[in-house]
This record gives C-alpha cells, structure tokens and sequence, in this order.
C-alpha cells in the first residue's frame, strides 16, 4: 500500500497495518526531510518518495518477510528495498528524537523511582560457527538476547543490553554496567538471583525451599511483586508486534541491537504521544 492509498485509512487501521500512529509516522516523515536536504539534491531520482520508503521499512519491521516478496509488491528490485530499511534505520538511529534515555540517566539525581528488568529471547538460524554459545538451554533453540530496563511510573524503555542465548540473565545485566540510584526500587524475576547484593533495594520472588514449601506471606509477596513487574512483560509484547523481533531473525546479527534500539524509542515516543494527549484532554 503506497503513501496516497494509506490516507484513506482510519487511525486504527494505520496503526494496525504498520505498527506505528500517523503521528509518528509524520515525525519519521520530517526527519527524512531534514536528511534529504542536508544532503542536497543530484543524482537520480529516487522511485519511490520519502513517505513510500518509511513505509517499506515499516512494513518490512512489521511483517518481516523477504526483501524479494517486499520489492515485488512495490516494483522495484531486492537491492532497493535493503537500501531503502538500512538507510531509514539510519536516519531515525541518528535522530534525537528517536534515542533512548540510556543507563547513565539510572543513577542521576532525577533517576526513576522503580523500575523493572526482564531478559527477552529473540530465536535466530543456527550460526555456522560457535553454535553453543548461542543456544538457549532454556528455550531449546539459538536465540539473541535482549535486555529491558523499564521505567515503571510512566512505562518508558530507559536501556537496553543485548547477549547471545547461552548467556544468564543475570551474567548479561553484569556485563551490561548497568546502575540503579541507591533510591531506585528494581523489580526483576527469579532469572537475577544476587541482584539484592549489588543493589540492597531491589525485590525478586522468594524462591521455593528445597523439600520444603513457601508460607502463606511468601506467596502473597511473590503476588504482589508479579503484579508490580508485569508491566514489562506488556512492554515486550508492544515491541513484538513488530515481527523482526518475535519471529526468527535472518539478518546479519550485528544490526539486531540497532533495530532493537530504534523499535524500542518509537514505542517511548507513542507512550509519550498518548500521554501528553491524556493530559490535554483532561484540560
């Protein structure tokens, strides 16, 4: 569906078919602009205008199918189509507007106040090389990881780390550097035993004794924390609309964390859009 065809659209239906609100997608649109005219003009000209290339890439994040399948939809051939994704990725990476608030910004005076952490797996083709230092024990398959630090009082992706599927999750937040305020609550599952040693006021589920059971207390404080940090889990299934990141990835793996990075601030900038209209309306 070309750019002229996607107006007639509702806002529901944009949304649906490529993932992202017509607000966003004006905001991809201007910086696209920006670049083409810092750029300058020459040389030939493009086949398809700057909203058709956002929507290839945005198609080819949603959908996740083929280069070639892509391209004959749009009549243009395989290398097009790989241009268009790596160089729109490239324009909105480089962007301030689509950047996130980093792990520097977790133990600054303004840090959050709580904030959750959890590991998603992202399946890949088994490697040629090194193959078990990517297969998952747990999921029984090779995967990449990523690493999320969310924001709990307004749901926001502050960073992101990202590891091979052999790794812990606990190994990788240690690899990662990351640091909480001492004032900081962090939340996580049982995948971060130890993580109270490095951060005194942070709370995982109490683990089952061996031959023994947990008390009524104990079960109600797991409870309580599963209900706090499910908030996370709702933040990767946002992000795995796009199918680039819940179906097997085929691309080279060194730009899984650029993708990973940029779907995870388009998601900061529609939390931040339907907040800021929550509060007009509320005007």
């Amino acid at each position: 569906m070309k750019y002229e065809a996607s107006q007639n659209l509702s806002a529901t239906e944009f949304k649906r078919l490529f993932g992202v609100r017509r607000e966003t997608f004006a905001q991809m649109t201007e910086l696209m602009q920006q670049a083409a005219q810092s750029k300058g003009q020459g040389g030939v000209e493009p086949k398809l205008s700057l909203e058709d290339q956002i929507l290839v890439t945005l198609q080819y994040w949603r959908e996740y199918r083929t280069y070639f399948h892509i391209a004959s939809d749009w009549e243009v051939s395989e290398s097009t189509i790989c241009r268009i994704v790596k160089k729109v990725e490239n324009v909105l990476i480089k962007s301030k507007k689509f950047r996130l608030a980093g792990k520097k910004s977790l133990w600054q005076e303004k840090a959050p106040a709580i904030i959750a952490i959890d590991v998603t797996e992202t399946k890949v083709e088994r490697p040629k090389y090194h193959q078990k230092h990517f297969y998952s024990g747990k999921k029984k398959h090779h995967a990449l990881k990523a690493q999320l630090v969310v924001d709990l009082t307004n749901f926001k992706i502050v960073c992101t780390a990202y590891g091979k599927g052999k790794q812990h999750d606990f190994s990788l937040f240690k690899a990662s550097g990351v640091h909480f305020h001492a004032q900081t609550q962090g939340l996580a599952d049982k995948g971060y035993q130890g993580l109270q040693k490095l951060h005194p006021n942070s709370q995982i589920p109490i683990k089952k004794p061996q031959n023994g059971s947990l008390s009524k207390e104990d079960k109600r404080c797991n409870r309580q924390l599963a209900r706090q940090r499910i908030a996370i889990e709702h933040v990767n299934r946002r992000l795995k609309i796009f199918k680039i990141l819940s179906l097997p990835y085929r691309n080279r793996r060194r730009r899984f964390g650029l993708r990973c990075n940029l779907i995870a601030a388009i998601y900061n900038f529609e939390v931040a859009l339907v907040a800021s209209k929550t509060f007009s309306a509320l005007d």
